[in-house]
């Protein structure tokens, strides 16, 4: 095959996301030097397009990179004036009193926001002061220097057949070089993945744990709508089965975010995500609120969840790993948005001090001290204990264990237990199916829970569907002769999209059918297969999910 041609473009700086963090940094960049070249390059068909979180914002970060945000007009305008955290029951519910809770989980100071929303307002900032910005553009591919350092990438390729070749309308995309490239995709980002393997970045962290967090926005009654008020379960439906947990936020317009988290570390590879999700709905205590409402956007997402022992190294030769592209995420405090922040802060500085130095294209040293011995690290260490101890001993030992190890880390700094190991990768944690009985959900109703096919053409997705398919399948026997005996292939349940369909016609085998055009881009097959044979990479850029709001 022919080598394909590209043009190039020459940058300082190629920032891949244009999320919190990618955002971050090309702000701070051209406040430090107006006269870098940064360009952000964004797979979405527009800022925000794939942006899905909460979101409690904590504003430390938003705080440190543009403080006069309120003056500005930032979308961040709905500030948090009551905290409940629940323990739940089929039938009822126990409040946790707050002063229970460690302060590191107080909510007040904080805002409910869209990060779709924060994120598109903080792309006029960038553009302001010069950055350039493309969205619509997927970066396919890492472009690698003569000394093995990452220079740049590959973007807005387009046009290829369902076989991979190039189409009669394909376009070749154009190759954007930096003297640095920060990572900054977003929860197992296929770049980062890539860069990560590479160059070994991961040889001395532990192993990444993840979550699958599902959201959907409701407006419901005015009667029931309490502005600010911030809700937090765990418990009922999950039970023993999965951690996990959910969130009820009121933001403005007489609209709840209502999301429930599943961690991916379940060991019955019967669980269905969504299902939970759809179950916990018909809580009487959620329930009632919703009763006369109705849902207006649903989204999917992966979640890192391994936290501060996780975190691979953050330097590579020629780049950075920024924000959930390396796992910034407080796992008890269901927040992440202020880290990317600061991690999109600290690259900018160091990168910044190595350009003005002369330098390109090596270890940007000083970005990981920065990450590690700041804020994001301060963080990040004092509850880096939760997420292994509720894997080891479940939700009420957790609790108790891990909220008296986050009460110590905030009163002393340190920890009785050190730092605690994960154990197995969420993929290895899956136990085969004839160790578990299958669960028994029940069937949506259509007013508070919903099919997975119904609910994602509320995420306003769409794929071209003549391109190649973005999940790629290592082995396409290992579906039907590997996960469906052992596993009672677990795609079936795992996507909260419905992509991954096990289909028997009359006298024919088994088929394993991927409908990539319902991805929401979550990533949790790349994470939960078993046998780690599905790897997602980015479509042609501007398909996916097209969040409003979210």
């Amino acid at each position: 095959m022919t080598a394909i041609e590209r043009e190039a473009m020459e940058y300082d700086v190629v920032i891949v996301g244009a999320g919190p963090a990618g955002l971050s940094a090309a702000i701070r960049l051209k406040q430090i030097d107006a006269d870098l070249n940064v360009v952000v390059l964004e797979k979405g068909s527009e800022v925000g397009a794939h942006i899905l979180s909460g979101a409690v914002l904590d504003t430390s970060g938003i705080d440190a990179l543009i403080p006069d945000w309120k003056a500005k007009g930032a979308p961040i305008t709905v500030p948090v004036k009551e905290d409940n955290f629940y323990m739940l029951g089929e039938a009822g519910a126990l409040r946790i009193p707050n002063v229970a809770m460690p302060p590191l989980m107080n909510n007040h100071g904080n805002y409910i926001v869209s990060m779709g929303n924060v994120c598109r307002w903080m792309a006029e900032q960038a553009e302001a002061l010069g950055v350039e910005i493309f969205p619509g553009m997927s970066c396919s591919e890492l472009v690698y220097g003569d000394n093995g350092e990452v220079k740049g990438v590959v973007a807005g390729e387009f046009g290829k057949e369902p076989d991979g070749t190039p189409g009669p309308n394909y376009e070749p995309g154009m190759e954007l070089h930096g003297k640095y490239v920060f990572l900054s995709e977003g929860v197992r980002g296929s770049l980062s993945k890539e860069v990560i393997a590479k160059f070994s970045l991961d040889a001395d962290s532990d192993v990444q744990k993840y979550g699958v967090g599902m959201k959907e926005i409701w407006e419901i009654d005015p009667a029931k709508h309490r502005l600010g008020t911030v809700t937090h379960t765990m418990g009922w439906p999950l039970g023993g089965n999965a951690g996990g947990g959910s969130f009820i936020y009121h933001l403005d317009n007489n609209q709840v975010y209502v999301g429930f988290v599943v961690h991916l570390n379940y060991k019955n590879p019967h669980l269905f995500p969504y299902m939970e999700f759809q179950r916990f709905k018909h809580h009487p205590m959620v329930a009632d609120l919703l009763k006369g409402g109705k849902r207006v956007a649903y989204g999917a997402r992966a979640i890192t969840e391994g936290g501060y022992q996780s975190m691979p190294k953050l330097e590579f030769p020629g780049g950075a790993l920024l924000g959930c592209s390396a796992g910034m995420v407080n796992v008890p405090r269901i927040k992440g948005n202020h880290n990317a922040m600061l991690s999109g802060i600290a690259a900018a500085e160091a990168a910044a001090k190595a350009i003005a130095a002369g330098r390109g294209g090596d270890l940007l040293d000083g970005y990981e001290a920065a990450v590690r011995n700041g804020a994001i690290g301060k963080d990040l260490r004092r509850v880096r204990n939760v997420k292994p101890l509720w894997s080891r001993f479940g939700l009420l030992a957790s609790l108790a264990v891990g909220g008296f190890d986050m009460w110590t880390n905030n009163l002393f700094g340190l920890s009785l237990f050190g730092t605690l190991k994960h154990g197995k990768s969420d993929a290895a944690a899956t136990e085969e199916a004839s160790k578990h009985k299958p669960i028994d959900y029940p069937k949506p109703d259509g007013k508070l829970s919903f099919d997975r096919l119904t609910n994602v053409s509320f995420s306003m997705t769409n794929h071209e569907e003549s391109q190649p398919a973005h999940l790629r399948l290592a082995n396409s026997e290992t579906p039907i002769k590997v996960n469906l005996p052992k596993f009672d292939e677990p795609a079936q349940r795992y996507c909260p999209a419905g992509v991954y369909e096990v289909v028997t016609e009359d006298g024919k085998d088994p088929r394993f059918v991927i409908n990539f055009q319902n991805c929401v881009h979550c990533k949790t097959c790349d994470i939960k297969d078993p046998s780690q044979n599905i790897t997602w990479t980015v479509p042609q850029g501007g398909d996916g999910p097209n969040y409003p709001n979210m």
